[in-house]
Parts: structure tokens; sequence; C-alpha cells
């Protein structure tokens, strides 16, 4: 009886000290992060298994003997939740009980402008609309000294854009505000590709505003990457040689007109950001460009080409005379 005790008691310990160890969290000093989603209806021990599939708890088991013991099996909210390895057992029960999750995921896409970055931030709920473009046009963002001169840029977006780099970011919140947030994609800008390729870009002969400016042009005009370095080439060639650049996104940046089709008028918009009247660049970039637009730019494929186009089937045309772009807009645009 009494080696039935010991053993009994040696069992409860053990027990004891497994239980304790497996509420604590996965990897302590991981700074991983896992989007996992909560399906309305999913049991306990469902969520448990879920949560051991995304590396965020230690034991399923002791995950779902810890929620039992807590009474908050009904409690468990459905959703999608940013979990941390770092996390504890308990600190992932209290997330999902609440509902909340300390951050947020968003992903600002290549190719928005500061408008469209704006509408996303409403639209996920982390502000009112216009406080983006509010805060570019006041708030002082002279320590980051890329950025370019104000003189001639869109009012509406300033010495901004283009340099709000498209990445995806983790949000909370309680505490956002949109300068932090602006000041957030600017240092990423930085990171990523001045400290980054900071030297090519200074061996370039273009100026980094240069760059920029022509990478928003092609993330505009491609759609695959096989098509970015050759629309870079055509487009620089054109640029160095004096020739109008004629790209119609530079219309519809201007105009605020970014999916119905452009009219004649339009065309005729006096603006020095319209690329199909007026020679050379814009005054500014129309769109914030991925990393393989920005390398696109500064590493552009010389051809024999000086047009291209784009299908009503989705393919790109390329021409090396004005006679040859046009039979192909005759052939292939309706």
């Amino acid at each position: 009886m009494k080696k039935l005790l010991l053993t009994l008691i040696a069992c409860a310990a053990l027990g004891f000290f497994w239980y304790q160890f497996s509420l604590r969290p996965l990897d302590r000093s991981s700074i991983a992060r896992h989007t996992v989603k909560i399906e309305s209806g999913l049991s306990v021990k469902q969520i448990a298994l879920l949560l051991q599939k995304k590396n965020v708890v230690r034991s399923p088991n002791a995950f779902m003997l810890y929620v039992r013991l807590k009474g908050s099996e009904a409690s468990l909210q459905a959703g999608k939740f940013v979990l941390l390895p770092s996390m504890s057992t308990k600190e992932i029960v209290e997330i999902l009980h609440t509902g909340k999750a300390d951050e947020a995921i968003i992903t600002i896409p290549e190719g928005f402008n500061i408008v469209q970055i704006d509408a996303l931030m409403v639209e996920k709920g982390f502000m009112d609309g216009g406080e983006i473009i509010d805060c570019v046009r006041t708030c002082n963002f002279s320590f980051f000294d890329f950025l370019p001169p104000e003189a001639g840029l869109a009012d509406r977006a300033g010495i901004i854009e283009g340099y709000l780099f498209p990445d995806t970011y983790y949000v909370t919140k309680d505490d956002f505000r949109p300068k932090f947030f602006i000041e957030r994609l600017l240092t990423t800008f930085k990171k990523r590709v001045i400290e980054t390729h900071g030297e090519e870009i200074g061996n370039s002969g273009r100026d980094l505003h240069e760059l920029i400016t022509m990478a928003s042009l092609i993330e505009k005009e491609t759609r695959t990457e096989a098509e970015r370095s050759i629309v870079a080439g055509i487009l620089w060639k054109r640029y160095d040689h004096g020739r109008g650049l004629g790209v119609d996104a530079t219309v519809r940046y201007i105009i605020d007109k970014p999916t119905e089709r452009i009219t004649t008028a339009d065309l005729n918009t006096n603006s020095p950001y319209n690329t199909r009247k007026f020679r050379g660049l814009p005054p500014g970039p129309i769109a914030s460009p991925g990393l393989k637009s920005i390398m696109a730019a500064l590493r552009p494929k010389e051809s024999a080409y000086w047009y291209y186009l784009h299908g009503d089937d989705g393919q790109i045309r390329y021409a090396e005379s004005n006679e040859e772009h046009n039979i192909n807009r005759h052939n292939y645009i309706q």
C-alpha cells in the first residue's frame, strides 16, 4: 500500500510538472507571428490541434485541460488571430476568449497610392477617412532625408507618394497613429531599398527620385515579372531620347480615375503628370512600387523595341516602330 501511495504521489508530481511545463511558451525568444483562423463551431480539441499545427502551443492536451479547468470551453471566439510562439497558453486563451488579438495583419499591395492606402486603413477599422492624406500634407517627415523636395508634386500626396513601401505589416489598433504608421513604411523603404541597394543606386546615373518615379510607372504598366525589365528599358530609352512616355496610368493618377475609360478630354489634362501630353517623367511617383519594379528600373533590359501595349487578351506586344505598334493596336485592341 505504501509503495502504491508513493507511486501515485510520484505520478501526480510528474503530471503537475508536465502540465506547468506545457503551459509555457513554445519558444520565448521567437519573433515569429502566425495567423490562426478559428472557424465557428470548432471544438476545444480541434482548436488545440490547430494551435499545435501552427506551432504556437507545446501540448494540445495541456491546452484542453487548461481551458476546461478555467471553464472557458464555450467562450473561445471564432476569428482570425495573430499568435506568437513566445506566448504562454494562458495568454493565447485570453486572446481567444476576448476575441481580440493584439495585432492585425495589414498588407499594402504593390501599386497602391496614398489615397488607396488611406481607404484601406479605413476599411480595416483603424481610422476615419482622410487621416493619412491629412498627415501627408501636414506632418513633418524631414527626418527622412531621402524624400524629394515638395515643389511640383501632387497636392494630395506631396513628398510621400511612392516611398511607402508595400509589404505586410503587423499593426496594433489601440495605439494606431497615422504619422507613426507612415514613418514605419518609410523606414521599411529605407531599409529595403536605400540600405540594401544604395551603392547600385548611386552608380546608376539616375537619382533616387527618378528611379522611384520610373518604378511606379513600371508597377502600373506591367502585369508579369517578365515584362518589367523590358518595359523599363523601353521607357528609359524614350526618356533619354526626349520622346514622350505616353503612360496612361499617369493620366489616371492625376485625374483620380483608376478604372473608367479614359476620354480625349482626359488625355488633354493640363498637368505635368500627364505623360500623354508632356515629355519626360511626371514630377513624382504615381504609386508605391514593389521591390521588383524598383529593381527593373535600376536594371532595365535593352531591346530594339520603342513601343508596347497590352491586348484585350492581356498579353503584351512589343514593337520597333510606330507603324508596327499601330498594327498591334488594330489587331489586338477592340
